[in-house]
């Protein structure tokens, strides 16, 4: 049997191959497990945030006291704008209340709107929808899967890189043992290994 039979099968192409793919899959499989456990843990911790802040929210009928103004210009072109009129509203416990609400646009003066409001009867955003805290769960698994198997793309290249060196040497370190007798360089009582 020749040293190059006698060789690691892991060392040839094909079984580093198969060897880096079966690596790659382990790694995207973990980065999935790892990205869907994340996504689980935003969407819990934003149901029970959600619930917390539902507990002091109230949605109350208001009536508008004005008209309805368009948000200004330069509104428009940033974040999310929004109509706003001059409403009246009872809360807590009968308590009148005024202030300026969010409306669908080209609300008249006097219609009647439900808004959301603190436990002190001020105008406050809604608790989070489960639509929300879908989008939030999602957006955080993917980025963590995203990382996780980048990461792991990276330490399978560094250890292929390695591992390859390793293999050149190897098989460096076997031609030169070869090479000189497939050449004929060497006369027959010559040979590496051959006693005088």
């Amino acid at each position: 049997m020749s040293r190059h039979e006698q060789s690691d099968p892991g060392l040839t192409p094909s079984g580093r191959n198969r060897v880096g793919h079966a690596a790659l899959t382990v790694v995207l499989t973990i980065a999935l497990v790892c990205g869907a456990v994340v996504a689980v843990v935003l969407w819990r911790a934003a149901a029970d945030t959600d619930r917390a802040v539902a507990a002091h929210r109230h949605q109350v009928k208001a009536t508008t006291t004005g008209p309805a103004k368009e948000p200004p210009l330069a509104a428009r072109h940033g974040g999310k704008p929004q109509t706003v009129a001059p409403a009246v509203w009872e809360y807590p416990d009968d308590i009148r209340r005024s202030g300026t609400v969010p409306v669908p646009p080209r609300t008249p003066q006097g219609r009647g709107v439900t808004i959301w409001v603190d436990d002190d009867g001020t105008p406050a955003q809604p608790p989070g929808s489960a639509a929300d805290r879908a989008l939030v769960s999602l957006a955080g698994g993917i980025a963590v899967a995203g990382a996780a198997g980048a990461a792991g793309q990276g330490a399978l290249s560094l250890v292929r890189r390695r591992a390859e060196g390793r293999v050149l040497g190897a098989w460096e370190r076997e031609w030169e043992q070869v090479e000189p007798l497939w050449s004929g360089r060497l006369r027959r009582g010559n040979a590496p290994g051959a006693d005088d």
